[in-house]
């Protein structure tokens, strides 16, 4: 089961007027057919619908259910253009998907995922494919996070943050792109932020989900210490799938989609280097603040006080998500005239749980930073 389409896999049976047979105990099938002669009160409820009750309604029993599945929705690997990306800290995968002459957003996944399994189902949600006719998307997968990964050396030292963040001049430039749409997930998230404030002339607008802005808390900075350790000495235990799992999900993620925690736990059981995870939660935990704050215009000391992100942007965030405080944080240091705080309900992986409402969220945010043209597709499917 491919990660990020287990909604695909599902069916709704609209059952109208449908009548299951009753069986005793020992099977034989009993006699509760609905008689022929409708009552008074049936024949007015029929005439109303403008059918005549003359034959009486059969029986029907549904003996076995096939799955159909879209062959729309191929997947985002068989869809994407792979390529390897020399930079100054070793190489980096990108997997292009779309029309390289169009307009480019880039992408950058989160902890314990990559860019298959962080954005696949997003990017092939019907709403999303429209805007793909228009669109050139950049995958970016941090050093060891692609599927199948083989383990870093021991001697290679991991990017830090910023590093990470710089590694994006080495994209932009391979693929001759003068300027990007940043999207990104929570440690891509604050890579993009980071590339901004260096690049500023290079991000036209940017929407960031579970973006942290400040340096690591003692309880993060503690619980994650323990998983790096962990999955170098011991691989992918379960106290790190509870953490992930959490992360991602927040609070109690068994009361909501059974199958999508199912999907998620056998990725990071199975499809995760831990040893390079390890390296990468590492460079995490230790990142430094943005120092970004919000100066209004004409303030005492601004031009010597900390900066803000210059271009639009779109900070969202998941109702259940635990990550919302830090959303909040992070936008009461945006500049309030070109940013916009989101919090989606019901769920916490918004690209998963919501896909519908974020599509919608971030077509009308493109729209309004002067995308319009791009943004052609249907959406009467809302």
């Amino acid at each position: 089961m491919n990660l990020s389409f287990y909604w695909r896999n599902k069916i709704c049976l609209h059952a109208h007027s449908i009548h299951f047979r009753e069986r005793d105990k020992s099977g034989k099938t009993l006699n509760n057919k609905m008689p022929s002669a409708p009552s008074a009160h049936t024949a007015e409820e029929a005439r109303l619908l403008g059918t005549m009750p003359v034959d009486p309604l059969d029986d029907i029993e549904l003996r076995s259910v096939q799955l159909q599945f879209p062959n729309a929705r191929g997947s985002i690997i068989d869809a994407c253009d792979q390529r390897r990306v020399t930079t100054d800290k070793g190489d980096i995968h990108v997997a292009i998907q779309g029309d390289t002459s169009k307009p480019a957003i880039l992408t950058y996944h989160d902890l314990g995922l990559n860019y298959a399994t962080s954005f696949a189902g997003f990017f092939n949600f019907p709403l999303m494919r429209g805007l793909l006719e228009n669109f050139c998307v950049y995958h970016v997968t941090a050093p060891g996070q692609e599927e199948g990964a083989p383990t870093l050396p021991e001697d290679y030292i991991y990017p830090t943050m910023d590093e990470l963040a710089n590694q994006l001049q080495f994209v932009l430039s391979h693929f001759g792109l003068k300027s990007i749409i940043g999207f990104g997930i929570g440690a891509g998230a604050n890579i993009l932020a980071r590339f901004a404030l260096a690049h500023p002339d290079k991000v036209g607008a940017m929407c960031l989900i579970n973006c942290v802005s400040t340096q690591s808390g003692w309880i993060e900075w503690g619980y994650q210490s323990f998983n790096a350790r962990f999955l170098r000495t011991k691989g992918m235990t379960q106290g790190v799938i509870d953490y992930l799992m959490w992360h991602h999900f927040g609070r109690n993620p068994e009361e909501r989609n059974h199958d999508l925690v199912q999907v998620y736990k056998q990725h990071f059981e199975r499809g995760v280097n831990p040893t390079n995870l390890a390296m990468l939660i590492n460079s995490y935990i230790h990142r430094n603040d943005l120092n970004i704050a919000r100066t209004p215009t004409g303030t005492p000391g601004t031009e010597t006080s900390a900066s803000t992100l210059k271009m639009p942007i779109m900070n969202i965030t998941g109702a259940l998500s635990p990550h919302v405080d830090d959303t909040v944080t992070f936008n009461g240091r945006l500049d309030p005239t070109n940013s916009t705080w989101m919090k989606i309900s019901d769920c916490a992986m918004v690209l998963e749980e919501q896909p519908a409402k974020l599509a919608e969220a971030f077509r009308l945010f493109l729209q309004g930073e002067g995308y319009g043209k791009y943004l052609i597709y249907n959406i009467r499917q809302l």
